[in-house]
């Protein structure tokens, strides 16, 4: 899919609800997800898919994971190395949660930053340390739905409700209420 299909009319007119966006958009979350952990087995085994191995650890398939985002609960295969030393640092061993990840991945590239400052986002909101060549191999397995995501024809009118609220405190007939 190209990004002329991605931002059609047409592409657009086959959502009829609220759910099948968010079913759509669970779809692209577990895909970016899979592609960051593709990166990051990348990283720890020192090359990528289909080349040679200079060590004696390799791939060794995928297992199923579920984890839950945002979107709800997802179902994900983790990449795996033959001697189960590869420990990812996205969705860790026995960890099932994904808390905050779009918003990191989204402010990856809205703000331009570089790895550095990308390595420095992670450590404050996941309290661990990648490497910035481990943040390279990981975004560069996205990038390629991120470019056609940023090359899309935009709209002439987009219509945005923002809704926002206080509540304060009140007494009335000797009661403090909302």
């Amino acid at each position: 899919m190209n990004a002329k299909d991605l931002m059609s009319d047409e592409f657009f007119k086959k959502f009829k609800t609220g759910q099948e966006l968010n079913d759509f958009l669970k779809q692209i979350q577990k895909r970016g997800i899979e592609k960051m952990l593709e990166g990051e087995l990348d990283e720890h085994l020192g090359y990528e898919k289909n080349h040679k191995s200079l060590i004696n650890n390799s791939r060794n398939g995928y297992a199923k994971k579920k984890v839950r985002t945002s979107y709800g609960e997802s179902e994900i295969e983790v990449p795996r190395d033959r001697d189960a030393s590869f420990n990812p640092m996205i969705i860790p061993k026995r960890g099932n949660m994904v808390e905050g990840l779009e918003n990191i991945i989204v402010s990856f590239y809205a703000k331009g930053m570089s790895n550095s400052d990308i390595q420095d986002q992670i450590r404050e909101s996941y309290d661990f340390d990648v490497s910035t060549s481990a943040i390279s191999r990981i975004t560069s397995k996205i990038i390629d739905d991120i470019v056609v995501w940023q090359n899309r024809p935009l709209e002439p009118v987009y219509l945005i409700v923002w809704m926002d609220g206080i509540v304060f405190k009140v007494r009335e007939n000797s009661k403090v209420i909302n």
